[in-house]
């Protein structure tokens, strides 16, 4: 069976069908309700399945389905009008502008026949007597897809001037269409400028501010706007994800995404809708579609991905080379067949010059996860580039003084340059490199091995000895034993430097070394005894921490004082300080290890090496966080990331962001606090530690956007964190939260049944907590998200649940409230007042009971405030069940019980002085319209006053902030309606 009898569950259907997702399953069910109409036999319930039809082919991708229910529509008023109600006359003329636009976007309808249609539809609106509105509105459409920009513009300014009416499009649609008109003509902050009512939501309708929000993104990026443009994706790209009809706005997030170093994410959203690859329903927006694939697929091509594999048409695999060559012919095809139809080049040129867009961004960082594709081309590290030796010949003796110049100060790419001389001199016939050169060759190339350098330092230091240099021989070897050290061989390497350190010094008191080369192996010394310390479990053995000491202070007094214009002497004081600071908090003196770790990096950026600071600064910050010196803390966090420059690694930089965003963000900074979260999130994602930093990062960078209100945009950041948190990993607090947060979110963006889905799954991993106080506040606020889902019965079942934690936790304020919340469900079921009164009965005995046990002044306070509302609430419950009651007799007692539940909270908070002043003109007013309800004009009249003596002192000031404001709009909300009730009683006593 049907289930469609007569013309309410006709209209029944028709309203549940459009509540549907967009797609080919509504438009069918459309389809099939047209047949059950007709078989009613009731002309209008043919009328409003056809108009049903229409609008959900319109807002799908069967668009070019819309022109054969309309054309038997416009026949159906052609023949008998008096069929028509008012509303599907109105609905018959507002259809016309869907026409127009619709045959202009499908190019097998010649332009002819939209020209026709056009003034078809100028000479109907003329005889209903509408604005030409509408129809200049149109014209401009026209004008401006074929490219005829005189006529557009004066189609654009006709539009304009012509009076708004009830045929004209919706303030959003129109503003958008017009800010459109202002980009296309490179007027981007105007455009903006008109979207902004749109963009701050003050127009809205079923498809804004989805396409302006993806309208402004390149104008956006055009102007250099990048937060705003990132926010408008993360906003606007969750509200068309689901929308299948807004494939042209989907293809502008992902030309963002192309535009924006963020490919990775454009074709994370190619996979999210295949069908848009191959959907025909919509040329224009398939054209859109395409061109923008174009502009990805050889972005791609350009890093170096030409064959990466790709989302694409299904049916076959597909790489970034192949996808561009089809979607490309298939584009410029489509484009062809425009143009043909419109006699002018304009599409094609258009759809060209979107696919040779050029980045405006090298890479925008979003915040969400979308790791780089594997690439040919190593992805761009933040460290800065090496230097390229010039155009021509390279010339050797040049080479070797520039890397000498750069291993003497200890610039950065002095290995690489090393490298470059090395290389060239193997190159170079004839050419043999003095042993000094060829030492420090191999002294650099061990550098960069790390770890696994101890023979190639070993290999430096026999060049070294054969090239007349003992000291630096020595020291090699020194360096050689530190790196066994740090692949855990301590012992030997203590060993190894013993008789290093013996015989450097016998040297250097003979004259056979200086001061660097000596340092150099006290240095080594040092540091292999530093990882004495380093590698002890538990508190370090005094003797360990003296005999590290005494190698640093040995170090210090050999160079101290010593170091002059020589930055490499320089260095090693800065870094003795540091072991010092180092030593000083395993010694339990926090304090003294982060004077000498500012001291430490003060000297390296004395001596013009800043980046060998960063290292101490972030120590330095981690000390001060310990001390609570959160100012100190800060501040060195920043020097770290400014002296850190080019030269830090990804996850360095990304973990100094994220020390910074917590700092920040704990003294209420929200707005910076994201700032750096995003850009945490970003480096993690850079180093290959998306997974585990970057989803911490992306963690807290939704919690700075909920604590701004920026709601779509912490949905989306924390969905994404979501996808890799885990409590193994992260710890179940941060899932936890994370879940909570977006509940908040999808809560207030009013997708209460995925609300209350996250907070259900929260409330499932904090069941198992020995505390129970987030358990019970996840349960509660899931019961709210049902109950604003629709969802009675599962919401009342999550309050019991939540009633049953707070009164295990001894909370009656938590018990109180989800009795109340039961109440008002019962209060929506069939018969369910009693019910209703049962449990609000059940909240005021809660805070009788409680209040009787309560132990100290201020919870009997709260228990009184809570007993208050509680009264409030039963009362306006009692009075909203009254209004269903069609018994008169039954009215009034209800509404002379709800009176005594309003009267009783009014002495509640009169009880509670000022504090609650609010509450009990509230109260009061309610009791007062209760009063004229039951006809006793001069009780009310009595309550209206008391109102307006409350508020008789007080001024609003509109000069005062944010909370002033909002207690100044309560008091002249109060005072207006203690205004009208005094009316309104005056005027029932003269009745």
């Amino acid at each position: 069976m049907s289930g469609i009898t007569d013309f309410d569950s006709l209209r029944r259907a028709m309203a549940e069908n459009g509540e549907q997702p967009e797609g080919p399953a509504r438009n069918a069910r459309a389809e099939q309700l047209l047949v059950e109409a007709e078989r009613l036999d009731i002309p209008l319930a043919v009328i409003e399945a056809l108009g049903h039809q229409l609008k959900v082919y319109n807002y799908s991708s069967e668009k070019a389905k819309m022109f054969v229910p309309f054309a038997r529509l416009l026949r159906m008023w052609d023949e008998r009008p008096e069929d028509f109600d008012a509303y599907e006359t109105h609905s018959l003329h507002w259809v016309f502008k869907w026409m127009s636009a619709g045959m202009l976007d499908q190019p097998h309808v010649p332009l002819a026949s939209v020209e026709k249609w056009l003034g078809e539809m100028e000479h109907r609106y003329r005889i209903a007597g509408h604005s030409a509105r509408a129809v200049r509105s149109a014209e401009f459409s026209v004008a401006a897809h074929v490219g005829d920009v005189e006529r557009a513009e004066r189609a654009f300014t006709a539009w304009l001037a012509a009076d708004r009416d009830t045929m004209a499009d919706c303030h959003a649609c129109e503003l958008r269409g017009q800010g459109w008109w202002r980009a296309e003509r490179g007027r981007d902050a105007e455009a903006l400028e008109l979207w902004a009512p749109v963009l701050e939501g003050e127009y809205t309708c079923a498809h804004e501010p989805h396409a302006v929000l993806a309208s402004s993104l390149v104008p956006l990026l055009r102007l250099g706007r990048l937060e705003e443009a990132r926010a408008h994706h993360l906003r606007g790209f969750r509200l068309v994800r689901s929308m299948e009809s807004m494939r042209g706005a989907y293809a502008d997030h992902v030309e963002f995404c192309a535009l924006t170093g963020n490919e990775a994410r454009g074709l994370e959203l190619l996979a999210e809708r295949p069908a848009y690859f191959t959907d025909e329903g919509h040329p224009q927006s398939k054209l859109e579609f395409l061109s923008v694939v174009v502009l990805l697929m050889e972005r791609l091509s350009e890093l170096g991905l030409a064959g990466q594999r790709v989302p694409g048409p299904a049916g076959r695999e597909w790489t970034a080379a192949e996808l561009a060559t089809h979607a490309r012919a298939e584009a410029l095809a489509l484009a062809a067949r425009f143009d043909e139809r419109n006699g002018t080049s304009y599409v094609g040129e258009r759809a060209r010059a979107r696919m040779a867009q050029r980045p405006l961004v090298e890479r925008l960082p979003l915040g969400v996860r979308a790791a780089r594709p594997a690439s040919a081309v190593a992805a761009k590290a933040p460290g800065a580039a090496a230097p390229v030796p010039e155009a021509g010949e390279p010339d050797l003796p040049v080479l070797l003084a520039e890397a000498r110049r750069l291993s003497d100060t200890l610039q950065p790419h002095a290995v690489e340059a090393w490298e470059r001389v090395a290389q060239l001199a193997e190159e170079a016939e004839g050419v043999e490199l003095e042993a000094r050169d060829r030492a420090e060759i191999a002294d650099h190339r061990a550098i960069g091995l790390g770890p696994e350098g101890a023979e190639t330092f070993a290999r430096a230091a026999e060049l070294y000895a054969r090239a007349g240099d003992p000291g630096e021989a020595l020291a090699a070897r020194a360096r050689a034993a530190y790196v066994r050290a740090l692949a855990g061989e301590v012992d030997e390497a203590l060993a190894t430097v013993a008789g290093l350190y013996d015989r450097v010094l016998e040297l250097y008191a003979e004259g056979g070394t200086e001061v660097p080369q000596a340092a150099g192996v006290l240095m080594g010394r040092a540091r292999i005894l530093m990882r004495r310390v380093h590698e002890a479990e538990g508190a370090v053995e005094e003797t360990v921490l003296a005999e590290a000491e005494a190698a640093v202070r040995e170090l210090l007094a050999l160079v101290d004082g010593r170091a002059g214009n020589d930055v490499r002497l320089a260095a090693r004081v800065a870094e003795g300080h540091a072991m010092l600071a180092e030593l000083a908090t395993h010694s339990g003196h926090p304090e003294a290890g982060a004077e000498l770790f500012a001291r430490a990096a003060a000297e390296f950026v004395e001596a013009g090496l800043p980046w060998f600071a960063v290292e101490y600064e972030a120590r330095l910050a981690g000390i001060a966080h310990q001390l609570e010196d959160m100012g100190e803390a800060e501040r060195a966090l920043r020097a770290a990331l400014e002296h850190g420059g080019p030269y830090l690694e990804a996850i360095g930089r990304a973990q100094l962001h994220l020390q910074l965003a917590e700092v920040v963000g704990g003294r209420g900074q929200a707005d910076e606090a994201a700032e750096h979260a995003l850009e945490a999130a970003h480096w993690a994602d850079e180093a290959g530690a998306g997974p585990t930093f970057g989803a911490w990062a992306r963690h807290q960078l939704g919690g700075f956007l909920v604590r701004q209100g920026r709601w779509a945009e912490a949905a989306e950041v924390l969905e994404s964190a979501l996808a890799d948190l885990t409590a193994e990993t992260h710890g179940d607090g941060a899932v936890v939260q994370t879940q909570w947060w977006l509940g908040d979110c999808l809560s207030e963006l009013g997708e209460h049944r995925d609300a209350a889905e996250r907070r259900l799954q929260a409330a499932e991993i904090a069941r198992h907590w020995p505390e129970q106080h987030d358990h019970a506040t996840l349960a509660h606020l899931a019961a709210e998200s049902l109950g604003q889902a629709g969802l009675g019965t599962e919401a009342d079942r999550a309050y019991v649940r939540a009633g049953e934690l707070w009164r295990g936790l001894g909370n009656v304020h938590g018990l109180v409230r989800s009795l109340r919340a039961r109440a008002w469900l019962a209060l929506r079921t069939e018969d369910g007042t009693d019910a209703a009164r049962a449990l609000m009965t059940s909240a005021v005995e809660e805070c009788a009971d409680a209040f009787g046990v309560a132990d100290d002044d201020e919870a009997r306070l709260r228990l009184v405030a809570e007993l208050g509302h509680t009264h409030r609430q039963f009362g306006d419950l009692l009075a909203r069940s009254a209004a269903e009651d069609a018994d008169d007799d039954s009215i009034r007692a209800a509404l002379d019980e709800a009176l005594s539940q309003m009267a009783e909270a009014v002495a509640v908070f009169v009880a509670l002085g000022e504090d609650a002043v609010h509450a009990r003109t509230g109260a009061e007013l309610a009791a007062g319209w209760l009063e004229t309800d039951l006809g006793r004009p001069a009780e009310a009249a009595a309550r209206a006053r008391a109102v307006l003596r409350a508020y008789a002192d007080a001024d609003p000031d509109p000069d005062t902030g944010s909370e002033e404001q909002a207690e100044d709009e309560t008091v002249r909300a109060r005072r207006a309606e203690a205004e009208q009730l005094l009316q309104a009683a005056e005027e029932q006593k003269g009745r």
